[in-house]
């Protein structure tokens, strides 16, 4: 271990994105400044923009599960949106970690853990808030989370100093697990803090991440979901179903900074090795990474090159995105309107299912084409009724407001204590993520998409 440790270290300080650029330093000045503005100017539209010195304490708050009329108006949706972006706001310590789990019930001590990938994906989501209603206590919560995910989780490989990962422990510790979304998650993470502090990230090191994805990637377009720096390698043993996906989605907002054909050429045989192994099957996995890459790489089709678009058709990834997007929808229980439950993609009520399926669907129905008019209609409607199913699961005031708890309520044939009734009401990073996501992109539907 002390040769990867210190391997590691090293490589820290080489020109793979740990040394501050000019332009960085330009960028911590900038957060510092936003973060002074905002303590002086007091709590934004957006929710209290103090940075907590300490985690939140779990005050109760109320989840009310009385179905709201199916209409709702746009107003309704950006203050939910404001108070979920609030949330994580508010969540983001002064060292650029997250509060990562609360339980809104003061009894119920949450379980200490971080997963750096959920962190990843928290500024994916604030980016996505700041490019459309810029706040300085946004900017300056972006700038702190990127900065403790490129300072103490991106490091590179022991062996190979032209390869970073995203190592699941911070990279002065002795646990050295690098996974294939960590990296994806954190390419998709950088691009998003790029678009609303243009040099705020380092290019080298992105590069130096999304060379790893491709080491990880098999000549079938397949990945080795994780490497082990203890003894150098990579194993394919686990697998996860949202990881190719996400190193996919990363390539290609890679892509877009650093215009490459490897990186491009990777995130096409990535979806077609996805939609070649799916092929003819009637349900297949909820995969909402795979359709958010899928938009991505359909407005970047005309830069494949020849042999790409041999390979992969773009009538192949259509139809296994369509596919996608119909075992989704098969898998939609029947909630009469009314029900609490109304518009949830499950039976026990928790929230982030729907959010992920939502997200998927809802950008899958920016490329379906009309030979899909019917499955648009369906996507539509269900896009409608799991809105509203998470706006009402929202915590709408106290000091948890904004946050998305696991579920909408307790099961009431359950005990109290039963463990899923205990978890119900605990709110994770990435519950609250997935609905700001989910909310942003329906708000963005063109009308005759979203109504």
């Amino acid at each position: 271990m002390a040769k990867s440790k210190e391997s590691l270290r090293a490589g820290a300080s080489t020109g793979l994105g740990r040394q501050p650029h000019e332009q960085w330093r330009w960028w911590v000045l900038v957060a510092v400044l936003a973060t002074a503005s905002c303590r002086s100017q007091g709590p934004a539209d957006v929710g209290s923009s103090r940075a907590p010195s300490s985690p939140a304490s779990g005050a109760a708050a109320q989840i009310t599960g009385a179905a709201t009329p199916e209409r709702r108006e746009r107003s309704r949706l950006r203050v939910a949106i404001d108070q979920a972006a609030g949330y994580l706001v508010r969540a983001c310590y002064l060292n650029g970690r997250f509060n990562y789990r609360i339980n809104l019930d003061p009894d119920i001590t949450p379980r200490r853990a971080y997963n750096i990938l959920r962190h990843a994906g928290a500024i994916h989501a604030l980016a996505s808030y700041q490019q459309r209603w810029p706040r300085p206590e946004v900017l300056a919560a972006l700038l702190r989370a990127s900065s403790y995910l490129r300072d103490r989780h991106v490091a590179p490989l022991p062996e190979n100093g032209a390869l970073s990962a995203v190592w699941s422990e911070d990279v002065n510790d002795d646990l050295w697990e690098a996974k294939l979304g960590g990296a994806g998650l954190a390419l998709v993470a950088f691009q998003g803090v790029e678009t609303v502090a243009n040099g705020a990230t380092d290019l080298s090191q992105q590069q130096a991440l999304g060379a790893f994805i491709t080491y990880l990637q098999k000549k079938d377009g397949s990945f080795y979901s994780k490497y082990f720096a203890e003894d150098e390698h990579r194993s394919d043993s686990w697998t996860s179903l949202y990881y190719p996906g996400e190193a996919a989605l990363g390539l290609l907002l890679l892509n877009r900074r650093d215009p490459n054909g490897k990186w491009i050429s990777a995130a096409v045989q990535a979806i077609g090795h996805l939609a070649r192994l799916r092929q003819g099957r009637r349900h297949v996995e909820p995969d909402h990474w795979a359709l958010l890459a899928t938009a991505q790489l359909l407005d970047s089709w005309d830069q494949l090159g020849a042999q790409d678009g041999v390979a992969v058709t773009r009538a192949l990834v259509i139809d296994h995105a369509a596919q996608i997007c119909e075992s989704m929808l098969a898998g939609l229980p029947s909630h009469p309107l009314g029900s609490p439950l109304h518009g949830s993609f499950g039976g026990d009520g928790r929230t982030t299912p729907t959010a992920t399926r939502l997200e998927g669907l809802m950008a899958a129905l920016t490329f379906l084409p009309d030979r899909h008019a019917a499955l648009r209609g369906r996507i539509r409607a269900a896009a409608a009724a799991g809105v509203d199913f998470l706006l009402r699961s929202q915590v709408t005031s106290g000091p948890h407001r904004g946050a998305l708890p696991r579920a909408i309520g307790r099961l009431a044939d359950q005990p109290a204590e039963s463990p899923f009734n205990r978890r119900a009401t605990e709110v994770r990073l990435d519950y609250v993520q997935h609905a700001l996501s989910a909310w942003i992109q329906f708000l963005e539907l063109p009308p005759e998409i979203s109504r």
